[in-house]
């Protein structure tokens, strides 16, 4: 061995991920050199490097978030946070008080509300406009398919009872047809084009703010599905020597032609911000009851969800983003939605395929038992996160049904070869991985409900669940040759946990906190 290295981490019970153990590792600039006994490994120190002794703590390859709102929640940490409010009285009290500290006329913006917590009571705009009398305020719904606007917010968009619901998307009304203020999925953009948007140097400074967060989770990368301004965001920073997080962008529909132009004059990136896959949304979500469903919903018969992509129009943005060299992200969460998505990508295999892209589904939340296989048959990766299944589980029982067994089917699409990328969907859930592995380890939420796990037949061992964060996420954007797994040549991108996760009942994934995440070879998180 001619190598040296200047940080070599020892005693540790370091799980490559590529199916052997070792107790110590060895990183030199930003790669690691060698994986190994200790005796090995320190035979490459070089004069002033560190040396850490773990203590017995476990060491994994560092995460990667494989589907991630990041500027966005970056940002919903300075707006009104509705997650989590069970009543409409304390929702209309937060309003009130950002009300109360926001200029008039400014828009007042926030997230997170569930009228599911609410006793099904539909949130309505006169509670806003008695909260904030005269603001313009905007409040996205927890899964951001639906937004609640005051009267101002509907005047400012030009929004009547004349209006139509824009194709992809619904005004709701009341019984005289007045809108409601709730706005799904497409009509949703009626009022988002009059928000002002956050500056990219806002957006940056956000984003740097938040990234400490992400490395107290153990993530050294994200698969970030926004927009345009987002990644210039990212870019500044990177430019600025502040981007200490590895973010594969997804191409933006709305800017399609903008970043293809970017793309052609200055490549796809780097290890730290590249572009990976055009984003396109086949249906909506669960929540508002906007996925797109072969059958009617159980508790809403004249609804089968919207359709936000016509099946042709999807095909000309997969063929087209192909000739560019550039797979395509889907957005499904309807068991209609993935079966057009399936069919679209199936029809389109023999454009793609050659190419070596590599075609995802988002969320793929509902799945018939038919389609299941179709995954790997064609060829697609299953983009999920497995926190949606136990925080939706009570609203999808509500709402699926029956369906539910071929639903989240975690196990199901393990076992038909399908190769799985986990992520958060944050700011929907939370971005904690752990949490997340508990999900698709154990199937309840952390406060154990329910006992024995909702559909137990689809949890994942733990090693599945954890290579679904690091080398299955890394396949997903193209960067299994230099991230996912701890070898010599790859990026020393690892994490540190309290305890080994892989013994034990699923609690011990709870129990456990991340000690120490290191990105490119330098500690960006440490607590021992």
């Amino acid at each position: 061995m001619s190598e040296t290295a200047n940080l070599i981490l020892v005693n540790g019970k370091i799980r490559t991920m590529v199916g052997t153990t070792a107790s110590a590792v060895a990183c030199r600039g930003e790669h690691i050199v060698a994986v190994g006994s200790e005796s090995d490994v320190l035979a490459l120190r070089s004069g002033g490097a560190e040396i850490v002794d773990l203590s017995g703590r476990l060491v994994l390859p560092a995460f990667t978030d494989a589907h991630i709102h990041f500027a966005s929640f970056a940002v919903s940490r300075q707006s009104v946070d509705l997650k989590g409010v069970t009543s409409l009285d304390e929702a209309a009290r937060r309003v009130g008080a950002a009300a109360g500290r926001t200029p008039p006329g400014v828009w007042i913006v926030g997230r997170g509300w569930l009228h599911d917590l609410w006793g099904g009571t539909q949130p309505h705009r006169a509670i806003l406009d008695a909260a904030a009398p005269g603001s313009p305020v905007a409040l996205w719904r927890n899964d951001g398919h639906a937004v609640w606007v005051s009267s101002e917010a509907l005047r400012r968009a030009g929004i009547t009872r004349d209006t139509a619901d824009p194709p992809g998307g619904e005004i709701q009304r009341d019984a005289t047809g007045e809108p409601t203020g709730v706005l799904a999925e497409r009509a949703m953009d009626l009022v988002v084009a009059k928000i002002p948007a956050p500056s990219v140097d806002d957006l940056a400074r956000a984003i740097e703010d938040a990234i400490l967060i992400a490395h107290r989770s153990g993530l050294a990368g994200i698969t970030c599905m926004e927009g345009f301004d987002a990644y210039r965001a990212y870019h500044q920073l990177k430019e600025n020597g502040k981007l200490r997080l590895r973010v594969g962008m997804c191409l933006a529909l709305d800017a399609f032609d903008e970043e293809l132009e970017q793309i052609r004059r200055d490549g796809r990136g780097d290890a730290w911000l590249h572009w990976t896959h055009l984003k396109i949304f086949a249906d909506g979500a669960l929540g508002p009851r906007t996925a797109w469903m072969l059958e009617p919903y159980d508790d809403d018969p004249s609804n089968r969800g919207i359709c936000v992509t016509p099946p042709d129009e999807m095909r000309r943005l997969v063929e087209r983003a192909a000739h560019e060299g550039i797979g395509c992200a889907v957005h499904a969460i309807g068991d209609a939605a993935n079966r057009a998505v399936l069919d679209v990508f199936e029809a389109t295999r023999s454009l793609w395929h050659p190419r070596g892209l590599r075609p995802r589904i988002e969320h793929a939340q509902s799945t018939t038992p038919a389609d299941i296989p179709r995954f790997r048959q064609v060829g697609v990766i299953a983009s999920m996160q497995p926190i949606h299944a136990t925080q939706d589980m009570i609203v999808a029982d509500r709402a699926w049904g029956r369906r539910v067994t071929s639903s989240y089917a975690f196990r199901s699409l393990a076992d038909a070869g399908t190769r799985l990328a986990f992520g958060s969907d944050c700011p929907v859930e939370t971005l904690d991985v752990l949490q997340g592995l508990y999900a698709a380890v154990a199937r309840r939420r952390a406060d154990g409900y329910p006992p024995g796990g909702w559909h137990p037949e689809q949890r994942l061992t733990v090693a599945e669940a954890v290579a679904a964060y690091t080398s299955g996420a890394a396949w997903a954007e193209g960067e299994e040759l230099h991230r996912g797994t701890i070898e010599a040549g790859k990026l020393a991108d690892l994490v540190i946990l309290s305890d080994d996760i892989f013994a034990g009942a699923p609690e011990t994934l709870l129990q456990t906190r991340v000690e120490g995440t290191i990105v490119g070879g330098e500690w960006v998180y440490r607590t021992f």
